[in-house]
């Protein structure tokens, strides 16, 4: 993964809870900035390194995930205190998602290709992100085609207690029955065959590598995806499940 530094501090997003801010960088790109001093912490930033880079090694269309270095001071002239506290606590490296300019909101899951909403499903079960859904679909549009973003929600049970990933991976995960795509899914089955075999222990390591110590102990979350990724069939029919 790439690693760039933050160089202007563009505009907050106030949309969300976590408050991510648009920045250019010292190659010349624009930015979302997720901060690690927000409110979730740094494990939504491991969630979203995480679930980001697994959705780019199965082919899934995802802005590219880099770490980016803050410097405060590159928001100084930002008049409002809660951005202000925000930059400080989140001094040093944070991840940041490539921009899209002119992308649209999502709204209609009849322009999504059916394999391609199966497979979204798929990682959606795999990682356990529950922020998939009608009201918030975290989708845009862009150049025609339909781009994941936001992925902080993910391995949401690890942001709580990650002590025995094998169980978690076990449990249910009945909030996939709110997916946005999941009516419009093609087989999760054919998903499936399609992607469990690219999460192997080479990918895994490679995830693994990619977590910074400071933020949280990737042992667990490779953990839980191996034994997810292993136990696959079941959550597959968990979603068949709830869409009959």
């Amino acid at each position: 993964m790439r690693t760039i530094t933050a160089t202007r501090y563009v505009t907050p997003f106030r949309e969300g809870g976590s408050m991510p801010a648009l920045v250019e960088a010292d190659d010349d790109g624009l930015y979302v900035l997720k901060f690690r001093g927000a409110g979730q912490g740094p494990r939504a930033l491991v969630a979203e390194l995480l679930a980001g880079e697994l959705a780019r090694a199965l082919g899934l269309p995802v802005p590219e995930v880099v770490f980016c270095g803050l410097d405060p001071r590159v928001g100084a002239a930002e008049p409002d205190p809660e951005i202000q506290e925000l930059l400080q606590a989140s001094a040093g490296l944070n991840v940041a998602l490539d921009f899209l300019p002119g992308a649209l909101a999502f709204t209609d899951p009849e322009t999504v290709d059916p394999a391609l909403a199966a497979d979204v499903v798929w990682l959606d079960s795999l990682v356990m992100n529950v922020d998939r859904t009608p009201r918030n679909p975290n989708l845009l549009r862009w150049h025609g085609s339909t781009w994941l973003i936001d992925h902080g929600a993910a391995f949401y049970r690890h942001h709580r207690d990650d002590s025995d990933p094998e169980a978690i991976a076990a449990q249910p995960f009945g909030l996939i029955a709110d997916h946005v795509l999941l009516p419009r899914a093609g087989s999760l089955a054919d998903a499936d065959a399609r992607l469990a075999p690219l999460v192997d222990d080479a990918l895994l390591e490679r995830l693994e590598g990619l977590i910074p110590a400071e933020w949280a102990d990737p042992e667990p979350y490779v953990r839980f995806l191996r034994a997810r990724v292993a136990g696959s069939e079941r959550f597959v029919q968990e979603a068949e499940h709830a869409r009959v």
